[in-house]
């Protein structure tokens, strides 16, 4: 928590997106970190104990999505994390997202609704 407020970690390498997301989340009473890349996440991440994370798949590498998410699991994460994807549907055909160590997946575009109803269902 920072300041009474949920703390939300944004990792995306599109700032536009941050920025976008981070303006519903904050008004609809979050508090919000974000960070521009796999490495910055992970750094956020140790030094601000997030209680939801929300990470792109594809930044500078076509992986860091999911090797930061690794990396949250190997540094004791016990926070929801979970995926967005312009892949969205295709990606939960392909894979189990559970096996990469995720709790979702949402679509991008953000749909701002279910984003806001998955933050209130798995944040406790």
């Amino acid at each position: 928590m920072r300041d009474g407020k949920r703390l939300i970690l944004h990792v995306d390498d599109d700032p536009d997106v941050l920025q976008t997301v981070r303006l519903v989340l904050e008004k609809a009473g979050y508090a919000v970190q974000t960070a521009l890349s796999a490495e910055e996440g992970l750094r956020a991440y140790k030094a601000e104990a997030p209680d939801f994370v929300l990470v792109d798949l594809m930044m500078e590498e076509i992986d860091a999505g999911t090797n930061l998410v690794k990396e949250l699991k190997l540094a004791g994460n016990r926070a929801p994390i979970y995926l967005l994807s312009g892949m969205g549907d295709q990606l939960n055909l392909a894979i189990n997202y559970r096996d990469l160590g995720l709790d979702g997946v949402l679509q991008k575009p953000v749909d701002f609704n279910v984003l806001l109803s998955t933050l209130k269902a798995k944040i406790v």
